[in-house]
């Protein structure tokens, strides 16, 4: 059945779709926001492991909906829910932590001031952090973040502070503090999208430390659920329409987008047309769909002339170690052991770019420190797979209760992620998910660079740890990647022959089709990318009024 025309059609409601419906909304256009999950409300989030963790409450069922992933051209495939992120009204912004950085101004030229490593895709960016840096103010009012932002080698340029001071910090902070200073290095606050007082309209944080992988009871995490979706149906503009999955963008006669086809709640075929079409699925979905739009006008996908829907995936570098602290052993000498303050907020920028290659790099990232995560089942899953033959019986108990009597301080790495030809995301007709929809296949290969840096990361996590004199420090690994952090599959820029999207994320080839998840991105840089995300579709929502008003 075919809806009533609308000015703007946005699939997806997270980090790219939901500014974009706001500021659509405000300026009086009638948008329908599509999205494929449920709409949860505050009283759905509840601290249950199973639900939210080990069930389809935030990802789907790789047997439901699975994702094609293979390491290397030459490797088959295996079905995983690698690269999904929250399947809800809010997208990934709901389960996730709350990390909050920008970008800086070398990322945005990387290539030009750092060069692109033999075997990389690495390009400039169409547009500067000039360009950038007032919708990430605006971004950060919007969406709610609290911080202090300090001077250090790699602060990028700001107008002011965040919006809202920073949460309460864990004790172990100022210990971090010292250990870097002794080596030389700069400790900073870490930013969150977290309120650290109440602001517009949502409860401050209470201090759970269950904000990764769980919904927030208190809308006090800056989702874009709790944030700009209410913000943008009370506009009167915009109309949203969960458990709605998209299936196919349809395009007329000129090869203009006409529609977007989609299953509602009730598995019924619906089909939307609007001025506008905008895709905002994450980068691997966004990509899919537009594979999986055909034509006689694009024969290998919507926006696809050039072949590089897909391409140029990208993810970010991970690397991970622990210190162990007993807190029976070591109360009296380390008091902080005791406090029950969950966020450290901490993070180390001193080696986002090295000064030359004596490395094997020149571009690194970001270390952020945190205490692990409490979830239990997962603690205890990952004691058992202990060693070459497992821990069972009596010995696993006895690891369980020096668990709970430890303290584990790690850090993550946010790292560089090179794009190159062998990491790419397509689509297998012959595997289809409960859709009907041939799956998205993830073909991943890393590029050396990435690995060197990312050990030279973990390396100086590690001495930072070791400052702390801990009980153990265990490596967890140094070539990880962390997929639901992704871009790269519609790159923008500036020539149609070597990008998908125009500097405005607008489709070259399709001139009312955008795209404005993570898919835009060049490269990775060396932070999350949520921000990011969500500071480029305030930009694009500028130019795209400005364009409707013009008819």
């Amino acid at each position: 059945m075919s809806k009533d025309s609308v000015d703007v059609c946005i699939i997806g409601s997270g980090a790219g779709g939901a500014p974009l419906a706001l500021e659509l909304g405000r300026a009086g256009f009638k948008v329908v926001l599509l999205e494929k999950g449920a709409w949860y409300q505050q009283t759905d989030f509840v601290h249950d492991e199973i639900l939210n963790s080990r069930r389809n409450f935030f990802m789907p069922l790789p047997w439901d909906e699975p994702h094609l992933w293979r390491t290397g051209s030459d490797q088959p495939f295996t079905r995983s829910n690698e690269a999904w992120t929250a399947n809800c009204v809010g997208g990934g912004t709901v389960h996730m932590s709350g990390f909050f950085y920008r970008l800086k101004p070398v990322d945005f030229r990387m290539k030009t001031e750092l060069g692109a490593p033999k075997g990389s895709n690495v390009v400039d960016w169409p547009i500067t952090y000039k360009d950038l840096a007032p919708y990430y103010d605006k971004a950060e009012a919007e969406l709610g973040v609290s911080g202090n932002a300090v001077p250090h080698p790699f602060l990028e340029p700001r107008t002011g502070n965040y919006p809202m001071p920073p949460l309460a910090e864990h004790p172990v902070a100022e210990a971090l503090d010292q250990a870097a200073r002794a080596l030389g290095w700069h400790a900073l606050p870490t930013a969150r999208g977290i309120a650290s007082r109440p602001y517009r309209g949502r409860d401050a944080c209470v201090y759970c430390a269950m904000c990764g992988s769980y919904g927030c009871e208190h809308g006090a995490k800056s989702s874009t659920a709790a944030s700009l979706i209410p913000a943008a149906l009370a506009t009167g503009n915009v109309e949203l329409r969960p458990k709605c999955m998209a299936t196919e963008i349809t395009v007329d006669a000129q090869g203009n987008a006409k529609s977007v086809v989609y299953l509602d709640a009730d598995g019924a075929t619906q089909e939307q047309p609007a001025r506008i079409i905008v895709s905002s699925c994450t980068a691997v979905e966004s990509a899919r769909l537009l594979l999986n739009s055909k034509s006689s006008r694009f024969p290998n996908g919507l926006a696809n002339d050039n072949g590089l829907v897909g391409k140029n995936l990208l993810f970010s570098s991970f690397g991970q170690s622990k210190a162990t602290f007993s807190v029976a052993k070591r109360a009296t000498e380390l008091p902080w052991l005791t406090s029950t303050l969950p966020f450290i907020n901490r993070s180390l920028q001193d080696f986002y770019v090295l000064p030359d290659e004596r490395f094997g790099f020149r571009k690194g990232g970001t270390l952020g420190f945190m205490w692990a995560h409490p979830n239990p089942i997962f603690a205890a899953v990952g004691l058992a797979k202990k060693g070459p033959n497992g821990v069972f019986g009596k010995a696993l108990k006895d690891k369980l209760r020096e668990y709970r009597d430890s303290r584990i301080l790690e850090f993550e790495i946010y790292g560089e992620y090179l794009s190159n030809d062998g990491t790419f995301v397509g689509v297998d007709p012959n595997v289809k998910d409960k859709f009907g929809l041939p799956v998205a296949a993830i073909t991943v290969q890393r590029h050396p660079v990435d690995l060197k840096m990312t050990k030279f990361l973990v390396e100086r996590g590690e001495e930072m740890l070791a400052a702390m004199k801990p009980d153990r420090l265990d490596r967890v690994g140094t070539a990880g990647e962390t997929t639901i952090l992704q871009g790269g599959t519609c790159r923008f820029g500036k020539d149609a022959a070597t990008s998908v999207l125009d500097p405005d994320c607008r489709a070259h080839g399709v001139k009312n089709l955008y795209v404005v998840d993570g898919s835009f991105l060049p490269t990775s840089g060396g932070v999350p990318l949520t921000l990011t995300i969500a500071a480029n579709s305030f930009r694009v929502a500028d130019r795209l009024i400005a364009r409707l008003k013009k008819g």
